[in-house]
């Protein structure tokens, strides 16, 4: 199973931010403790969506830049003559 484990400072101004969000769109405080288990939840939840998004276009970057390379090396080919004539 996946785990994501935050840094301190990272996960501690994302439950400043989840804090806000709270206040500001739904009139509700949430405490620090709280938007850190919310915070907890939603890696879990989400985390394993958003790792295999990240892993398709991370593929789909390197079959565009695997294509383009051999592109490239077919424009490096040297012609062949034919030497008996």
């Amino acid at each position: 199973m996946m785990s994501i484990k935050l840094p301190k400072e990272q996960k501690t101004e994302l439950a400043q931010s989840v804090q806000a969000y709270f206040e500001e769109e739904r009139s509700e405080s949430i405490g620090q403790l709280g938007a850190e288990q919310l915070i907890d939840f939603m890696i879990s939840e989400l985390g394993p969506y958003i790792y295999n998004q990240a892993i398709e276009d991370t593929r789909a970057l390197i079959t565009e830049k695997m294509a383009q390379i051999d592109d490239e090396l077919y424009t490096l080919e040297k012609p062949i003559q034919n030497l008996r004539r």
